[in-house]
């Protein structure tokens, strides 16, 4: 509930989310490192998520309260009992506006607390396109109906991608319920390296002199399509012999991608400290084929890092294709693996997309940015 200093009320936000941290996700990273900075703009912050086994109901994480809720047994029912606890929970906390993190559980959370409380619900939507929020609404039983509950009920969706937004506009949600806030990124904790510190940094990487060095960085997961990056990379090789690729993260086909990796390909497992990998390379790569808006991709850019993505979901939003990257077809390997020989084969071309992505981010991507717009919309809700 607001806490009374004196005369002064301090607005609790109730983030409600899937999953949080130690899950190391997009949307778990993006929330985590806004969070800090919506606390300074004047707001209390605190965290509702799924109970996982070994975890504990509740803990401080960097000084915010995180919630957990039991949601045992098979899906649907886990899903049933989360949007119970988590509205029981919310009712406990009383907080002026719940900010909902898919339009799954924890919309259906939002929600039912709403109805019996009357607080501001405002939802974000992860991901359009296949595989996205909406996408997996519409195939489960009575999806457009409940949409049509969410429609009516939510008072603002948070878009990050025009995607999302065209397919909330399709679905008759009005523009005045639309807020675009893309995903930001830290621009002074991903930033380029001078080229002292980079090559001091590729030493302790153990990257020998004079190798190219290309980096995916985010879940293994069937979706970021990193089997096809793996079978082209003997060709890359055969081209460029001294090349080098770092597969950063880790996800459910980590068995699978490991045993079918050739040569020069290197699995880092989990990491904290990711910009490391981004600032000691000289070319990312994301060949998903779908995305919302990848926090790998900001982050990469961010670092001043050249960028070949797949043109999907909100990459297209941030990516002019060589001007700031370079963008191929979604699925479509021959064109992966032309992009690469491209890239790796002109090193002037890599350093004029890696300056101008930078620069698209420190214009339109920052966190601080991001966490500017969002408190607006709290406000206005907040003050109306």
């Amino acid at each position: 509930m607001p806490i009374n200093l004196g005369i002064i009320t301090v607005p609790h936000i109730a983030m409600v989310i899937q999953r949080y941290y130690p899950h190391i996700g997009g949307a778990e990273k993006q929330l985590q490192r806004l969070i800090p900075r919506l606390q300074a703009r004047g707001f209390e912050v605190c965290v509702v998520t799924r109970k996982e086994t070994g975890l504990e109901s509740f803990v401080k994480v960097e000084g915010v309260p995180v919630y957990r809720v039991a949601s045992p047994g098979p899906k649907v029912l886990a899903g049933a009992l989360f949007t119970l606890s988590a509205s029981r929970l919310l009712s406990r906390l009383r907080p002026n506006i719940i900010h909902a993190h898919e339009i799954l559980s924890p919309t259906s959370a939002a929600l039912l607390t709403k109805r019996f409380h009357g607080w501001p619900v405002i939802v974000k939507i992860l991901r359009g396109g296949v595989k996205g929020d909406i996408y997996k609404l519409k195939r489960r039983l009575f999806g457009m109906r409940r949409f049509h509950i969410l429609r009516q009920g939510v008072d603002a969706f948070v878009v990050i991608s025009r995607e999302i937004d065209d397919e909330l506009a399709e679905l008759n949600v009005p523009l005045e319920k639309r807020a675009f806030i893309p995903n930001g990124v830290d621009t002074e904790y991903f930033a380029p390296l001078p080229q002292v510190q980079k090559k001091r940094l590729r030493a302790e990487l153990s990257i020998p002199p004079n190798t190219i060095v290309v980096v995916y960085l985010g879940r293994l997961v069937v979706e970021k399509r990193i089997d096809y990056l793996l079978r082209i990379w003997p060709d890359v090789q055969t081209e460029f012999p001294e090349t080098l690729l770092f597969i950063v993260g880790t996800g459910s086909e980590e068995p699978r991608l490991r045993s079918i990796a050739g040569k020069d390909i290197q699995f880092t497992g989990q990491i904290e400290d990711a910009a490391r990998y981004l600032q000691a390379a000289d070319l990312f790569v994301l060949p998903s084929s779908t995305e919302g808006l990848s926090n790998s991709l900001l982050e990469a850019l961010s670092s001043g890092l050249p960028v070949l993505a797949t043109s999907v979901g909100g990459t297209r939003d941030v990516i002019q294709h060589n001007v700031n990257g370079y963008l191929i077809p979604p699925d479509d390997v021959p064109s992966l693996k032309a992009g690469l020989l491209t890239l790796l084969g002109d090193s002037t071309l890599r350093s004029r997309l890696g300056e101008s992505g930078r620069q698209r981010i420190l214009s339109d991507f920052s966190l601080d940015a991001t966490a500017n717009q969002l408190a607006d919309l709290y406000t206005r809700f907040i003050n109306g």
